[in-house]
């Protein structure tokens, strides 16, 4: 049977992602024992499963199907996305990889003359082909079904071939340690994309922020920008400054 403090852990799985057994246990004010018999009772019930030494709601484990994704914190990803897009000029050259961020960029330039986008998502590549003058290369390799992205080596051999002005991805998870994801492919594609740009830039919203992924994609050094909706945590704006990253908030307000 469920208690009450079980569904304290089931709302904070699905307020923050996975989180660690200690990070639970601070959370609810009980020991670290505590929280693994409580969690193990979650587990045993379906309700959760247990990944990489963290915790999360099952079926939620890693990243949300794209669609669904598109409509959390819809509100923040399009004020990053403008306030990213006002550096974006005509004739640019970039690079996004999949996500519902860059999702939402690609929205916002749609008032940009000849832009060169290189991108493994399909979403980016249907919103930004065939007007204005843009030109649109499309990574190849199988879609993943949830995202419509092209992922694997014949993408990453892709867009090796590219340098652009901006190299431009979202994030699954930051923390004090850098950019992480939850899918090993998404990660690599992320970590090439960043080695073609002569600015690479980190959008995210601030849900993000604390998050623990599975996968490193970077650390911040090498970062130019990172773009987001609310100030870092104290831990990870520290990080962020002493590598020397610009740090841009957004608001929903006028996108600056």
């Amino acid at each position: 049977m469920l208690t009450r403090r079980h569904g304290a852990i089931l709302k904070l799985l699905e307020a923050r992602g996975a989180l660690t057994v200690g990070a639970l246990a601070q959370e609810l004010g009980v020991s670290t024992e505590t929280a693994r018999r409580e969690i193990r009772t979650l587990v045993e019930a379906g309700a959760a499963v247990r990944v990489h030494g963290a915790v999360g709601l099952a079926g939620q484990i890693g990243e949300a199907p794209f669609e669904r994704r598109m409509r959390e914190n819809a509100a923040a990803k399009g004020a990053i996305a403008r306030a990213l897009a006002e550096r974006i000029g005509d004739g640019d050259t970039l690079m996004l990889d999949t996500g519902t961020t860059t999702s939402f960029l690609a929205r916002a330039l749609l008032d940009r003359r000849r832009l060169t986008v290189v991108t493994n998502s399909l979403d980016i590549a249907r919103t930004l082909a065939t007007v204005n003058g843009n030109r649109i290369f499309m990574a190849g390799g199988a879609l993943r079904s949830d995202s419509g992205a092209a992922l694997g080596a014949t993408a990453l051999e892709f867009i090796r071939g590219f340098t652009v002005q901006h190299a431009i991805i979202s994030a699954g998870a930051i923390d004090e340690t850098g950019v992480m994801d939850f899918d090993l492919q998404e990660a690599e594609f992320a970590r090439a994309v960043l080695a073609c740009g002569e600015r690479r830039v980190v959008v995210t919203d601030a849900s993000k922020f604390g998050r623990r992924g599975f996968v490193r994609v970077t650390g911040f050094e090498g970062l130019h920008d990172l773009v987001t909706d609310q100030p870092p945590p104290p831990d990870i704006a520290a990080t962020i400054a002493a590598a020397g990253v610009s740090v841009t908030l957004a608001t929903g307000d006028d996108g600056h």
